[in-house]
């Protein structure tokens, strides 16, 4: 897979259905914890990859932010029309690519790794699209975490079960730690925590 990278799946992220409301709420912690661990958004360059269709976090900063960079296989057509954002439609990590070395001040990756064949590559690539002291954060669910999504998904029916199937791994503190120094961040500009009851696993991993 050094060309191109494997992909399991033809769609974004909430294209073509409604988002269940376990997923609704999950985001919704999600958005919380970004806020928490990024500060302002004010007049930063951000980049959301893997954003989701509709990119509903990015919808609620993008008066802020100086610029916004969307990345998922398919993106809504108002966003793509949108002056402020730049749209950028494929597969993951091939698509960070066509992102300018040290040209963000944050970069987002929400729920996203774990669907990933090489997310150490993604990972590699977001360190170099980050300016010296930019942001990387992270979200992706743990390995308890595994346990009450696909409960959720294969028994009972209040999640996508296309989304659970798609998953490639999961990931604790250390697992996570592990996989963001292997792609080149610096022990001390790593912090990875425990958030959502356990369920999930997110890191703050700043470039320097």
């Amino acid at each position: 897979m050094t060309q191109e990278s494997k992909v399991d799946r033809d769609h974004a992220y909430g294209q073509g259905y409604e988002l269940s409301f376990a997923d609704k709420f999950g985001n919704w912690l999600s958005a919380v914890q970004m806020r928490r661990a990024v500060g302002s958004f004010d007049g930063k360059d951000v980049a959301n990859f893997g954003c989701g269709f509709n990119a509903t976090f990015e919808r609620s900063i993008k008066d802020r932010v100086r610029s916004l960079t969307l990345v998922d296989l398919a993106l809504a057509p108002d966003l793509k029309a949108d002056p402020k954002v730049r749209a950028v439609e494929g597969v993951l990590p091939d698509v960070i690519d066509q992102v300018a070395d040290k040209s963000l001040d944050i970069v987002l990756c929400v729920n996203v790794l774990e669907h990933l064949w090489e997310p150490r590559r993604a990972l590699e690539g977001f360190r170099r699209v980050l300016r010296p002291g930019g942001l990387c954060f992270l979200n992706v669910p743990s390995w308890s975490g595994k346990v009450v999504l696909e409960t959720l998904a294969f028994r009972m029916n209040l999640a996508p079960k296309a989304e659970m199937d798609d998953h490639k791994d999961y990931y604790d503190r250390k697992d996570l730690w592990r996989l963001v120094i292997a792609s080149g961040f610096k022990p001390s500009n790593v912090v990875c925590r425990r958030h959502k009851f356990g369920l999930n696993t997110f890191a703050v991993c700043k470039n320097g």
